[in-house]
């Protein structure tokens, strides 16, 4: 009898334990906390957007996005020290940041708007406001034509160091989002992007300023490669850089100092300037790094034509 019960409490042991182990096998991964850095830098970008339409609105959702980020820096804290991390609690953060996200879109506004009892004659809607892209979107050869001055986000595939690397070194990035044009996708989100090192001159004793200027030069979309003339203009922290992100450094001009809170990002990386033409400095004697998984954001300075699209 006595085996009986021991047998029995066996199973209901191991019974007990299915659930866990079928919980620790769908755990967090650090990949999907790389996920939620990326939704929460496409927050901000829809929060900017938003800014233009409705500064209140934009001004209390970027008071939350600023605790979201927090959020999503202390689970990636979390998931390393303790190498585990509860799905749940992941979701709840993934779909706050999306709830966000909707209503700096106006989806929710969108979707609660009800639909007109009976047809009636539209008016002619009146011209809006074209963006940059659109405004001088034409073709000249049968397809889109992405104009001069459209900033496109890219993932940095190389680590770049100032002080390994070598003039007219190439490296890659893939587009973090879709580029529009005209309603459409035009650039979709992972193409590759080719770029070089322009100049570089790493720290030394008598140098204590290290300088690197990147440049970009071809495209490739959907196959096909397409020459550029790409100039950085922001260089934002991503996975990589001491398990630290939501960081950016933002320059309008030489001499732009990249600390502090700077274009709605908080713990901008400090002793870095970006000047005109991409060149990126650090300064203190250390040398410029950007490691993988750096976001770059990329500046056309030419006009990008793309394929006839049907």
């Amino acid at each position: 009898m006595n085996l009986r019960h021991h047998v029995l409490a066996a199973v209901v042991i191991a019974t007990l334990a299915t659930p866990v182990a079928a919980q620790q096998s769908s755990s967090v991964t650090q990949a999907d906390v790389q996920r939620l850095q990326d939704n929460v830098y496409l927050a901000d970008r829809d929060v900017s957007q938003l800014r233009s339409r409705d500064a209140a609105q934009a001004s209390r959702l970027m008071t939350e996005l600023d605790d979201l980020r927090d959020e999503v820096v202390y689970l990636k804290v979390k998931l390393r020290k303790e190498r585990t991390l509860s799905r749940t609690e992941y979701a709840d953060v993934r779909d706050r940041i999306e709830d966000l996200r909707s209503r700096a879109r106006g989806d929710a506004v969108a979707t609660a708007q009800p639909a007109p009892v009976a047809p009636t004659p539209a008016p002619s809607p009146a011209p809006r406001p074209a963006t940059p892209a659109a405004s001088t979107a034409k073709t000249t050869g049968g397809g889109p034509v992405i104009p001069v001055g459209t900033e496109i986000d890219v993932r940095l595939q190389n680590t770049l160091n100032s002080g390994t690397a070598q003039v007219e070194d190439r490296f890659e990035g893939t587009t973090l989002v879709d580029v529009g044009l005209d309603g459409r996708v035009a650039i979709p989100a992972g193409s590759v992007l080719r770029g070089v090192v322009s100049s570089v001159e790493p720290a030394t004793r008598t140098n204590r300023t290290a300088r690197m200027t990147l440049s970009f030069d071809q495209i490739t979309v959907s196959g096909r490669s397409y020459p550029i003339r790409g100039t950085v203009t922001q260089a934002i922290e991503g996975e990589g850089i001491r398990g630290e992100a939501g960081r950016t450094a933002a320059g309008a001009g030489v001499g732009a100092i990249i600390g502090g809170i700077l274009g709605g990002f908080r713990g901008a990386l400090a002793g870095i300037l970006i000047g005109g033409g991409g060149t990126i400095a650090a300064t203190e004697g250390k040398e410029v790094e950007l490691p993988q998984g750096s976001v770059l954001r990329v500046r056309l300075d030419s006009p990008l034509e793309l394929a006839g699209t049907r």
